[in-house]
């Protein structure tokens, strides 16, 4: 029974790291287990971290309780029949594990050749071994664990290694297990992820089936491959977006995994939802293999899993797989689509030309970089994807909003001529196809920026009843109505944004926290807002609401704080200035923020040009006498001190009257010289007892 018991729990630690690196259980019999992997590298990396976790775990263990493991790894063909893969593949991968020690793992050539360099373990080379039933013999090395001999190939002089082609991706890396000189008849139980709690969700499940799509895995070998496994994301997420019965976590908050290792319940309940999708893809010329599985993260159950091997001969090849993906989702979900769903589904595809699809790919990745240059580099790839396929509406879309994000950042030449692109560039998208969301969502940003806001409301409830979960939308929504003066609204679409992009960029946090101030909510805008500089520290915008939010609140040395900041990000920024820039429908909302700004010490209006002179402006001496009828005569003094220095031909001294506006207010010597534009500010106080 304790054997059993033990061999149970490391199959719970093989089971486990096979479903970390994207791998699939295939057979277990006895004391042995088969996997498969789409990525080579996942394959051995999988196999190094068995090892050191059932190193660890012997190392808690009497002798004769210690089971040790031999791994075999090989990279080559297999035959599949149902779930069941067999072939020369899987026979070397048995030959190389009885190749291997207790405890060590050893990797075919074809293998060694895929993870060269990849990993922080070293190889011995074996030589050359024979397999029964192959008729060329197979290379064999032993993985080296020791730090020591990281990077490190030792023995023979290893091959040249041969360029990766379509015969490698049809292949399956194959694992194969045997515990030594054991076997026992065991049931093998599919390995289960932990289960994610309803205590620890960030945010309430929601009332409807709830999932994340994760950024599927490039493991195709080639970085530049990178964007179309990242567009076949965003693809499945707008494609499930697009019913009401579903909510979808959107785009930009699901990517911020990308690249982590994260597990499903950690994803699950940081972002408050039920099921959770991963997968991979691996594209090689017109050949693409996709791996897909779909997780229940409540209960830790895998509640299906599937692998796709196709041909691209045009981007009706894609889309098909793309909507049989979707539809395996929302069906794993009890979401099915109604006929007419279905119909929108499989009839809505905008473009025809693969080309234009990969380009859209490749500059939207870019452009999600929002940057300056990444703007100047995506714009080419989105004229490009229209050129290619005049009939496909994304790339009008993100065109048109590169274009209102460089007049709205102070990157565009013409703030006007790119606004009127991006117009031109929604009304295209619009006349290719009108029940698309993207185009309707495009005009509310645009009417919201022209302050045509009934405008702004019809198209992006519009776009929202095309899509439900188009968090985006949400958000231009909540800024329209806010701009109308409907605060209490504008916060409840902005928190809709943010449920459905819990880890959104600065915007959809500026929307909340700013309705949050006009509803005097001054301690739940500052977190917000502080959420805001978390993504983006130099924001602008977000330290204005925040010096307005301290001052509001009588909290002024914050208020100075967050108002130098402003000025360290702007040197320029005034108030009058800024206020150009309301986009508010009620003058009381501007005049509230102004107002705020100014208690907060910010200035009125730019700084006048120095004199050519010496300059000096000579603030009212403060009476410090106990006697408040003594304020005449620090007046006074103030005055003769102003009237001596103005009979100096080489002094440019401002008058009483203007430096007297300053008399009994907490202002700073940098305000004052900014306003009064001079260099020099002469401030002081007196007291007077008697004749002293």
């Amino acid at each position: 029974e304790g054997t059993v018991k033990s061999l149970n729990n490391c199959r719970e630690i093989i089971a486990t790291c096979v479903y970390d690196h994207k791998g699939r259980i295939v057979d277990s019999p006895g004391d042995n287990v088969l996997a498969e992997f789409a990525s080579t590298v996942e394959a051995v990396k999988c196999a190094v971290n068995i090892q050191e976790n059932l190193k660890i775990r012997n190392a808690h263990l009497p002798e004769n309780r210690r089971m040790e493991f031999r791994i075999g790894v090989n990279l080559g063909d297999v035959i599949e029949e149902q779930d069941r893969i067999y072939g020369d593949g899987v026979n070397i991968a048995a030959r190389l594990e009885g190749l291997a020690e207790g405890g060590g793992i050893c990797i075919s050539g074809t293998a060694f050749d895929q993870v060269k360099n990849k990993l922080p373990v070293g190889y011995q080379y074996l030589g050359k071994q024979t397999v029964k039933n192959i008729p060329d013999p197979v290379r064999a090395y032993k993985v080296l664990r020791e730090p020591e001999a990281a990077g490190k190939v030792i023995g023979e002089e290893e091959p040249k290694r041969r360029k990766w082609g379509w015969k490698a991706v049809a292949a399956m890396a194959a694992l194969v297990l045997m515990a030594g000189g054991v076997v026992w008849n065991l049931y093998w139980r599919a390995p289960q992820t932990e289960p994610a709690s309803k205590e620890k969700m960030a945010f309430p499940l929601p009332d409807k089936p709830s999932i994340a799509v994760l950024p599927f895995v490039n493991v195709s070998g080639d970085p530049k491959e990178d964007y179309f496994s990242d567009g076949l994301t965003g693809q499945i997420i707008t494609s499930l977006s697009s019913s009401p019965r579903l909510f979808v976590i959107a785009r930009q908050s699901v990517f911020s995994y990308q690249g982590k290792a994260v597990k499903v319940q950690q994803v699950a309940e940081e972002l408050g939802v039920q099921y959770v999708l991963e997968g991979s893809v691996q594209k090689s010329g017109d050949k693409l293999r996709i791996t897909a599985q779909l997780i229940d993260a409540m209960s830790g159950r895998l509640v299906w899993s599937e692998r796709y091997d196709r041909e691209l001969r045009n981007v009706k090849d894609l889309f098909d797989l793309q909507d049989e993906i979707t539809i395996s989702v929302m069906n794993g979900m009890s979401a099915q689509l109604t006929e007419g769903e279905q119909a929108r589904l499989w009839t809505k595809r905008g473009v025809t030309n693969l080309k234009a699809l990969e380009k859209h790919y490749q500059a939207q990745g870019i452009f999600c970089r929002h940057t300056k240059e990444d703007y100047e580099k995506a714009r080419p790839l989105f004229e490009e994807a229209i050129a290619l396929d005049p009939k496909f509406v994304w790339p009008y879309v993100y065109l048109g909003y590169l274009h209102i994000n460089e007049a709205s950042r102070g990157w565009s030449e013409s703030p006007a001529k790119s606004l009127q692109m991006a117009l031109e560039l929604a009304e295209e998208a619009l006349a290719i196809d009108d029940s698309h969301d993207g185009p309707h969502s495009l005009l509310a940003a645009i009417y919201n920026v022209k302050r045509d806001f009934d405008k702004a409301i019809s198209e992006a409830e519009r776009a929202i009843a095309i899509n439900p979960s188009a968090s985006d939308t949400y958000m231009i929504l909540g800024s329209v109505l806010g701009n109308m003066g409907r605060w209490d609204e504008s916060d409840l679409y902005a928190k809709k944004s943010l449920r459905l992009s819990p880890f959104p960029g600065a915007y959809p946090f500026f929307v909340l926290g700013r309705a949050q101030f006009m509803r005097g909510q001054y301690d739940e805008s500052i977190r917000t807002f502080k959420k805001a500089l978390n993504v983006s520290p130099n924001n602008r915008d977000a330290h204005v609401y925040l010096a307005a939010c301290y001052s509001s609140m009588g909290r002024d040395a914050e208020a100075a704080t967050a108002a130098k900041k402003i000025l360290a990000i702007d040197p320029k920024f005034t108030i009058e200035s800024y206020a150009k820039r309301f986009p508010f429908k009620n003058e009381a909302d501007g005049e509230r923020l102004s107002t705020a700004l100014r208690k907060a010490g910010l200035p009125d209006k730019p700084p006048l040009p120095l004199p050519d002179k010496p300059s000096i402006a000579v603030l009212p001496f403060v009476n410090m006498s106990e006697d408040k009828s003594q304020e005449y005569f620090s007046d006074g003094l103030t005055e003769e001190i102003i009237t001596a220095l103005s009979k100096t031909p080489k002094l440019f001294v401002i008058a009483r009257n203007s430096s007297f506006v300053y008399k009994g207010k907490p202002v700073n010597v940098q305000q004052v010289s900014r306003e009064l534009g001079v260099k020099y500010v002469l401030e002081g106080s007196v007291r007077r007892s008697g004749d002293q």
